[in-house]
């Protein structure tokens, strides 16, 4: 039970700090983001009528990796407990 406790955390910790990454790399883009209004001002292109940002990825997405992740946490886990114990 502590082998699934720990290896549900270490996911957890691990799905975090990739979702904290991508939010800092966004922040980071839109705040050192600079337009070329003036070398673009004699470009003008017609915009679409519709626009989307970005793409929207289904939640069971996420539950999979997490899953998947606490098993290959647990699988390590694992192993390094038996060497341990072995030497």
């Amino acid at each position: 039970m502590k082998t699934i406790i720990q290896s549900l955390v270490v996911s957890f910790v691990i799905h975090i700090i990739y979702i904290g990454g991508s939010l800092i790399v966004g922040y980071i883009t839109i705040k050192t983001y600079k337009p070329d209004i003036k070398d673009e001002w004699e470009n003008v292109k017609m915009l679409q009528s519709e626009v989307a940002f970005g793409t929207v990825g289904s939640p069971l997405f996420f539950l999979i990796t997490f899953i998947a992740v606490a098993l290959i946490c647990g699988i390590i886990i694992t192993t390094i407990r038996k060497f341990v114990r072995i030497k």
